[in-house]
């Protein structure tokens, strides 16, 4: 047998600084529970000293219910030999010196030394593990929302875009019927079916907001000077049961966005604020000035680094649960009744903010109320120089307009419709057909395209070859995903003109292609 070297350190000794050394907590125990002997990593993940854990009962380092049990485990155990915990690893929680709880891993174990029995726990604590586990569910949880709202963006986006067109159908050929029509019963029935079809264009353009392809026009604003407008109408408006006030921060930055879609959002969630107070309650408006690295990450916070504005809507309502709050941005999602909301409200603000480059979060518990922001990007520069106002041009319409639609439907509807303002009216199905006669020698005034075309061209792409091939000719574009118009390079300012839209809406968007020459 082999002697052992005088420098190498003894069972005990060795069993000790392992012990001492480890990460896990080891603690020991009698067969009442009495804490024998713990180990330097109890004391760390504890918060005691070992002086004051050694003589007391182990339960001193459980919460309710394990602390008024764990005797009862014990006692069970010795009288049954029935296995709960002894030999079987679980999660249990376990209970600070400070009185906090954290979740644990506890391996318990039964061993003998000098013919006593004894009980051996080894407790690692999992609060960091569960941390992790729970940012990476938080994570993908967020990941699903963004890829469900992106795939209802894109599907909600074309069901409107083709609804456009059938509502153009309807609204054009209600007013050229109209035209003819004296009997004033006949009258009144297209009128109300006119106004049914400007509802469906109401409901679309909340469609396309959620879809992000929204027509936006956006201005450099002060937000301060918005929200003030804003709530001033909302006070006449909400009732005296909401008590609605403003916190406004005195440096606001400016920020660069369409006026018309902030105030609609504004709206909407005073609207949603309210509903939710059926009793009354407070309702606070508050803008503010917001750095992105500022904002702690698990915020749900999807932004660039940079500056931005913060508009928070906050009220003392019912709060959502979680699976709400979820699906809270989905369109015609609501917990409303039938008949008293669309759900569309919260789906319309946030394209809104997605589409100006911003971003929307909700923040809510169920019984304390609802905290919604709104981030918009900061504005670079002044405020922008307002644009000259424009007379139409009321001269005779002796002018030839090139017609491009894919949708037979609505290119017949646009040269009737073009025939009866007194346009020299051709028509092209798509763009290389528009661009083929261009070439031939068509000449024309004005180009009035659709600006989603199938076969490859767009719109665009038909304008810019027109202007090629005649700089003088003007461009009108038409569409109704209405994405924001692009100056594009040699082209100009383009018109749009979103469908659907009226007769008169057509006149004058025509005159205005036409204003240059007035």
């Amino acid at each position: 047998m082999r002697k052992r070297n005088p420098g190498t350190p003894t069972g005990a000794s060795k069993l000790e600084a392992i012990l001492n050394s480890a990460v896990a907590a080891i603690i020991t125990i009698d067969t009442k529970g009495i804490i024998d002997s713990v180990n330097p990593a109890t004391e760390r993940i504890f918060g005691y000293a070992a002086s004051e854990l050694v003589g007391q009962n182990v339960h001193i380092l459980m919460p309710e219910p394990f602390h008024s049990e764990h005797d009862g485990y014990l006692s069970n155990y010795l009288t049954t030999g029935k296995r709960k915990i002894i030999g079987i690893g679980r999660e249990v929680v376990g209970k600070r010196k400070d009185g906090t709880t954290f979740p644990l891993d506890l391996a318990v174990s039964e061993f003998f030394a000098d013919g006593t029995r004894y009980f051996a726990g080894i407790i690692t604590n999992l609060s960091e593990r569960k941390r992790v586990e729970e940012a990476l569910l938080d994570s993908e949880r967020k990941l699903a929302q963004a890829q469900r709202l992106e795939a209802v963006g894109q599907l909600t986006g074309g069901i409107a875009h083709d609804f456009n067109n059938l509502l153009t159908v309807i609204t054009g050929n209600l007013e050229l019927i109209e035209m003819h029509i004296q009997d004033d019963k006949l009258r009144k029935m297209l009128r109300d079916s006119q106004e049914a079809a400007e509802l469906g264009a109401k409901l679309t353009s909340r469609l396309l907001a959620f879809a992000r392809r929204s027509h936006l026009e956006p201005e450099v604003l002060e937000i301060n000077n918005l929200v003030l407008n804003v709530t001033s109408m909302l006070r006449r408006t909400l009732g005296e049961q909401i008590s609605l006030s403003t916190i406004l921060a005195p440096d606001l930055w400016l920020v660069k966005t369409d006026p018309t879609q902030a105030e609609s959002s504004l709206v909407n969630l005073a609207i949603n604020a309210r509903d939710a107070m059926p009793k009354g309650g407070k309702l606070i408006v508050e803008t503010g000035n917001a750095h992105v690295d500022e904002i702690r990450t698990g915020s749900n916070i999807e932004l660039p680094r940079g500056d931005y504005v913060r508009i928070s809507v906050s009220d003392t309502g019912m709060g959502m649960p979680d699976e709400v709050r979820d699906r809270a941005f989905e369109p015609f999602f609501t917990t409303k009744t039938r008949g008293h909301g669309t759900g569309l409200g919260l789906s319309m603000v946030y394209g809104f903010a997605k589409q100006s480059g911003g971003h929307v979060t909700i923040y809510s518990e169920v019984g304390h109320g609802t905290i919604i922001n709104i981030y918009l990007p900061r504005a670079d520069g002044a405020a922008a120089p307002s644009e000259a106002g424009f007379e139409p041009d009321a001269a005779s319409h002796n002018r030839v307009v090139l017609a491009v639609e894919d949708d037979e439907a609505v290119r017949n509807l646009t040269v009737t419709r073009l025939k009866t303002l007194g346009y020299e009216t051709y028509e092209a199905p798509d763009g290389a057909t528009a661009i083929n006669m261009l070439e031939k020698g068509l000449k024309v005034d004005l180009l009035f395209s659709d600006l989603v075309m199938p076969g490859g061209l767009s719109g665009y792409d038909v304008a810019k070859k027109a202007k090629e091939i005649d700089p003088s000719v003007r461009v009108l574009l038409t569409s109704g995903y209405a994405e924001d118009l692009v100056r594009a390079e040699n082209l100009g300012n383009l018109k749009l003109l979103r469908k659907p839209y009226r007769l008169t809406d057509l006149r004058k968007a025509l005159d205005m292609a036409f204003g240059d020459d007035a």
